[in-house]
């Protein structure tokens, strides 16, 4: 009998993010601004508390449209601190604005994509793991992509936040084997 990854429980927003989001390959580099900007967010909340928030969030950061959030000034913090719809950390949303300024010099020399892309060879990483136990918090190659996106001038982008993005985005793919995602997720991997 196959289920489910263990982490998504039975809530229905979390069952349809597994099930139709969760680790497909993003090659889309605004959606991947918006998806790191997320996992920021995230740290020291559950993801449950991000994804009900996420319209919210798209509402008051304009759609997720780096460009337009690396104009962004001290207005803006204020305003986006007083928006009970998201949550509310002022060094998370000032991290969202000065990420979409490195993210806007990263697009710019290369394609915010691609420079991910690069760090697994363009394909994604096909893990196969059993259980939940087995699913690391962070690895070598999430530590060196979060030092260069640190050095590169992002915030809130630490290994582990680097990792829980790239599985989010489907740079490796961590559904467990017993999960039907999993196959389905390989195969998207072309």
């Amino acid at each position: 009998m196959t289920e489910r990854c263990d982490w998504c429980g039975t809530d229905p927003l979390y069952v349809q993010y597994h099930d139709t989001e969760w680790g497909v390959p993003e090659r889309d580099g605004r959606a991947l601004y918006e998806k790191l900007v997320l996992d920021g967010f995230q740290a020291g909340l559950s993801w449950l508390t991000i994804l009900r928030k996420r319209e919210n969030f798209r509402s008051a950061f304009a759609g997720f449209d780096p460009y337009l959030i690396a104009s962004w000034g001290d207005e803006d913090v204020s305003r986006l601190l007083g928006d009970p719809g998201i949550v509310r950390h002022r060094g998370k949303i000032e991290g969202a604005i000065l990420n979409a300024r490195a993210w806007r010099e990263v697009e710019a020399r290369e394609g915010f994509s691609n420079y991910l892309w690069s760090f697994v060879d363009g394909v994604p990483v096909q893990n196969a793991f059993a259980s939940m136990s087995e699913v690391p918090a962070q690895t070598p190659l999430s530590q060196q992509i979060s030092k260069d996106l640190k050095r590169r001038g992002f915030k809130f982008c630490g290994p582990t936040i680097v990792y829980a993005f790239m599985e989010a985005s489907g740079f490796f793919n961590d559904h467990l084997t017993r999960c039907p995602r999993h196959a389905e997720v390989r195969a998207m991997a072309g």
